[in-house]
């Protein structure tokens, strides 16, 4: 499996790390492609995360749209954007491609292929609600960053994992994972 993880400047690294972290152990998952946006970097390192390095992540420039991943041809078989601004997903919405994370979720949706937003911005507009239901009647997943509590986490590091334990399984990555009524 080939899986895009882009980052965007919207607060929640800890996720993204997590879901890269994820990503690296799957025996399935032989190469993943990272993007950040221009202002990830500086929001991951004010956060205190790190990204985790490994063989399996090919990291691309946010500006080149010669990278694999702005080609369907290339056959990338999911994308997660985590997290994700809502101006990346009004971007997406209205066809707008300027850079890599925006053209490569097109490619996504023109393909027909697994494409989640993890939304980290509280509340939402009118305007946020229907770019987010745009991209679901286009065929995106809308998964906001909304941990749960059904298996008492006792630390962020907990919390975080509730979200993206509900992200790697909409990839189709079953790991052992809390579920209700455990």
């Amino acid at each position: 499996m080939k899986v895009i993880v882009a980052i965007t400047a919207a607060s929640g690294a800890i996720y993204a790390r997590q879901v890269l972290e994820h990503l690296v152990r799957s025996l399935r998952v032989e190469r993943i492609a990272l993007i950040m946006s221009d202002n990830a970097p500086a929001v991951v390192e004010h956060e205190g995360e790190v990204m985790p390095s490994s063989e399996k992540i090919e990291r691309m420039d946010n500006h080149s749209m010669f990278a694999s991943v702005a080609s369907g041809s290339a056959s990338w078989d999911a994308m997660i954007v985590v997290p994700s601004s809502v101006g990346t997903i009004g971007r997406v919405a209205s066809g707008v491609s300027q850079t890599l994370i925006e053209r490569a979720a097109d490619v996504m949706l023109k393909e027909r292929r697994t494409l989640i937003f993890v939304v980290r911005e509280t509340p939402y507009s009118l305007i946020h609600l229907r770019n987010m239901t745009t991209l679901t009647e286009a065929g995106a997943i809308i998964l906001p960053a909304s941990p749960s509590f059904y298996s008492r986490p006792t630390s962020i590091e907990e919390l975080a994992t509730t979200v993206v334990e509900r992200v790697i399984a909409h990839i189709g990555i079953s790991e052992s994972r809390y579920e209700w009524g455990e």
